[in-house]
């Protein structure tokens, strides 16, 4: 599936991926530390072990595991980046960031401006969520589209093991607040290692497959199925270039747009809630840019707009499956 997959790299999971960029980075840089929930080794080194060992090299004052307190992990990291270290936070789930939406908006987004350009933030707060596990309402939503309304953030969720150790990597040394968004099942399957050396830089997309008739525009996990849908397609005579965004904030328009401009038809697909997500922005950019050369409206695949439900039955209905992609495809020729 992955552009960067070589079939002699060894498999890792997500979580192994993440432990490897966090080890990477703190052997690199010694403004580096890592704080949040459990993520000492005493604690167990993280629910999915991706701190795992980290506290036992690199000290107890450079990975600290804290209390139950989402304001207070995430306002000490700002305090830290601010003094010139290099703090990735961990937020466990995603839905628990919204306890530190003040320190995220107000502090981390805003202070590179309100100084005049003079301060920086150079934090990344790592976090995970996503459906498929029966984790219920609180513990499984997508909220990027929040983030990526806020100014002075960057959104980055990597749809692969080997962009994630990477993208992970580019987000610890910028110099501005990353929000990294780890999807759960992701952290738990394989994929291949990244080869030695590989990068990749924020902002950057990636066409993971050229085509002809249609754009399928996705990130995250998503771009399984995407994958999935494209190469049952291509059996059928239809070519479609898949685009993984890798960012959300800043997104590569410039890939897309190419792409949509040659396909002249695009469908838009992520796991979060369909209704004012980050496919409607995007939807929006295509029309403004490219109306007059479209042969359809974009179309958009997402999650049902109600809170995501612990019974699998319901778990299963609420999210779009590849049926639901390959129909929005044969919406966009139907034009």
């Amino acid at each position: 599936m992955n552009a960067v997959a070589q079939t002699d790299l060894p498999l890792i999971t997500g979580s192994q991926a993440t432990l490897m960029a966090l080890d990477e980075a703190m052997a690199m840089d010694p403004t580096v530390l890592v704080l949040g929930e459990d993520v000492g080794d005493l604690e167990g080194g993280g629910i999915l072990k991706a701190t795992k060992g980290l506290s036992s090299k690199y000290g107890d004052l450079r990975v600290r595991s804290t209390p139950i307190a989402e304001q207070a992990i995430v306002g000490a990291a700002v305090g830290a980046a601010i003094a010139g270290m290099r703090p990735v936070a961990e937020i466990m789930l995603m839905n628990f960031i919204t306890v530190a939406m003040d320190q995220i908006v107000n502090h981390a987004a805003k202070i590179r401006f309100m100084s005049g350009g003079k301060t920086r933030v150079p934090l990344t707060i790592r976090t995970m969520s996503g459906v498929g596990s029966g984790n219920g309402g609180q513990h499984s939503d997508m909220l990027e589209a929040w983030l990526a309304h806020v100014p002075g953030l960057k959104v980055v969720v990597p749809s692969n093991q080997a962009d994630q150790k990477a993208l992970l990597m580019s987000c610890i040394f910028d110099d501005d607040p990353c929000i990294f968004i780890e999807t759960t099942m992701l952290m738990r399957s394989k994929g291949a290692a990244p080869a030695p050396g590989y990068k990749v830089d924020i902002g950057k997309a990636n066409v993971m497959r050229a085509g002809s008739d249609v754009t399928i525009i996705g990130y995250g996990r998503p771009l399984y199925d995407v994958m999935s849908t494209a190469e049952q397609l291509q059996t059928q005579g239809i070519s479609a270039e898949v685009i993984d965004l890798r960012t959300i904030v800043p997104w590569d328009e410039t890939t897309v747009m190419n792409s949509v401009a040659k396909t002249r038809r695009a469908v838009i697909v992520h796991e979060a809630v369909k209704s004012f997500g980050v496919g409607a922005e995007i939807s929006s950019r295509i029309h403004e840019e490219l109306f007059s050369s479209l042969k359809g409206p974009v179309q958009r695949v997402g999650a049902r707009p109600t809170p995501v439900p612990f019974s699998k039955p319901l778990e299963t209905a609420y999210m779009w499956g590849p049926q639901e992609i390959d129909a929005a495809v044969r919406r966009t020729l139907e034009q």
